[in-house]
């Protein structure tokens, strides 16, 4: 049996939807106690519209959280189409870098929002990981790193970069530990 699925949303429902998560967005990383109330206000929708698209602030958190790893997780095949698998692989790196140090305020609200008792789970770095395995298996194909790096090993070795101070000048640490993992991947490389 097929599985129904939603009706298509109206285009001006999509816009107030859109907007919501692009002003809600910007005020979370601000600030992860950013009233709902000022983010419907700024977005120029009602409070009805607001919650009918967000019933609380977890469904709000939690889906700006999905679309913005959606976008990181997505640029990794858009670096492969325009460079070589071993520059593709670093400059995701440094994208991925980028969004944990300017999205911090918004993984301040993640964690409010997924430590409440009852409250959801915290959601799994899947699109990163698609990624990560994605640009692997390029530069394994290629011969640059070595055979057999898995993208959770992937993941566990730049967990680093979310303990950076996304206050203090964290460009040239992130680069620093990146490079160090570059370097790893690269160790035992066929191709070197």
């Amino acid at each position: 049996m097929p599985q129904k699925k939603d009706p298509p949303m109206r285009s001006d429902a999509q816009r107030n939807r859109e907007r919501i998560l692009e002003v809600a967005l910007v005020e979370l990383t601000r600030s992860a106690d950013a009233p709902l109330s000022a983010i419907a206000k700024k977005a120029g929708v009602g409070q009805g519209t607001f919650y009918r698209n967000f019933p609380n602030r977890e469904a709000l958190v939690l889906e700006i959280y999905r679309h913005e790893m959606r976008q990181v997780a997505d640029s990794a095949a858009q670096l492969l189409e325009t460079r070589a698998p071993e520059q593709a692989l670093r400059a995701w790196m440094d994208r991925l870098a980028e969004f944990a140090m300017t999205k911090a305020g918004l993984a301040d609200a993640i964690r409010q929002a997924t430590s409440a008792p009852g409250g959801p789970a915290r959601p799994a770095h899947t699109p990163v990981t698609t990624a990560a395995e994605l640009l692997l298996r390029a530069n394994e194909e290629a011969g640059t790193i070595r055979p057999g790096v898995s993208a959770d090993d992937f993941v566990l070795a730049i967990a680093g970069l979310w303990q950076l101070d996304p206050h203090d000048d964290w460009q040239p640490r992130a680069t620093r530990l990146l490079d160090l993992v570059m370097d790893g991947l690269r160790a035992g490389a066929p191709g070197r």
